[in-house]
């Protein structure tokens, strides 16, 4: 006998969304403390022998992050992302097939505040990404820096995220069987500072590093352009020169990490607090760049693969903006 649940009202749903939603952002703002906390208090009580054998643990896992890291598929598919992917919503989109027999690098625009949309979709199956594009494995490149913290780095890796240096990098790039795709949010924790509703800056100008990457191990490149991923949260002020702006980027420069002042709604109410607007994110992603093979490509052949990653990228975002209300006068600017 087959048995059948009623569905969800639709205020329940609309509270496990946001239950989703909160716990992802607390997990990226409180997590990685918490864990450093409950690792260094263990010690001091009767379960002291947890944090011992996790340390050896760590010591002999520590290189895992940049190998390819370790994802779980039961976490990957848990039903808390597709409450999540509702919250908003999220989706992806497929322009052009890709040949699972070739890995990719993936350059993800814009960073936004906290990168909803490519964690969402490369970190998580809740937009379907394995039905997309089959044969294709997601790696979701990250600041090493997050890798170091005991707990959370296990989390981080449960996803498909990868530590972002050259090591791993190439680890994920050089496997013969293909199949990989390499994700970098280009712009970085620098970009996030200039996230707000309705830029569309990108800071990609001198960002040629990816595109070497790719030469070097000759896989194509593919843009992407998450429509909405900076719609999501307000942010203080910061025009370059500013005293906060300075701040932010010594702090930047000091930890590898950059501290957006951002606000947005609260649990309850819609006024003022770390819980994003729910607002559509829609993450497109574009045709291959054929890149050719070289061991030292010249600064000349990285600059014209960059200028046609460029041009690819200002063309899927003029090709996709009228269908997400960009305004016909608005372009993407590269600084």
């Amino acid at each position: 006998m087959k048995v059948e649940f009623a569905p969800l009202s639709v205020p329940l749903q609309r509270r496990l969304q946001m239950a989703s939603v909160v716990q992802w952002v607390f997990s990226f703002l409180c997590l990685a403390q918490c864990c450093t906390v409950a690792f260094i208090a263990l010690f001091f009580t009767r379960f002291w022998l947890v944090s011992a054998l996790y340390a050896a643990w760590w010591f002999l896992d520590r290189e895992k992050p940049s190998k390819g890291g370790r994802r779980i598929h039961t976490i990957r598919n848990s039903i808390v992302w597709r409450y999540m992917r509702d919250y908003f919503p999220i989706t992806l989109v497929k322009t052009a097939e890709l040949d699972p027999r070739q890995n990719y690098v993936m350059g993800f625009h814009p960073h936004g505040v906290l990168a909803a949309g490519a964690f969402l979709n490369f970190c998580t199956e809740a937009s379907g990404f394995s039905t997309l594009f089959p044969g294709i494995t997601p790696h979701l490149m990250m600041l090493s820096l997050w890798f170091r913290i005991p707990f959370f780095r296990d989390y981080l890796m449960s996803g498909g995220l990868v530590s972002s240096d050259k090591e791993s990098a190439s680890y994920v790039l050089q496997r013969r069987e293909g199949g990989n795709m390499l994700a970098i949010i280009v712009g970085g924790a620098q970009e996030a500072l200039d996230a707000r509703p309705g830029s569309c800056t990108l800071l990609l100008k001198n960002r040629k590093g990816f595109v070497r990457l790719a030469i070097e191990h000759g896989t194509p490149l593919v843009p992407i352009f998450s429509f909405g991923e900076n719609d999501l949260f307000d942010q203080v002020r910061n025009p370059k020169g500013s005293w906060l702006r300075s701040l932010q980027h010594r702090l930047q420069q000091i930890m590898g990490i950059s501290l957006p002042l951002f606000h947005a709604r609260g649990i309850f109410q819609y006024s003022f607090g770390l819980v994003p607007y729910r607002r559509p994110i829609c993450t497109v992603v574009g045709k291959p760049i054929p890149v050719q093979r070289k061991h030292r490509p010249s600064n000349e052949e990285v600059d014209r693969v960059h200028q046609e990653y460029l041009k690819e990228l200002s063309k899927l975002f003029e090709e996709h903006k009228a269908k997400y209300n960009i305004p016909e006068d608005r372009h993407l600017e590269f600084i």
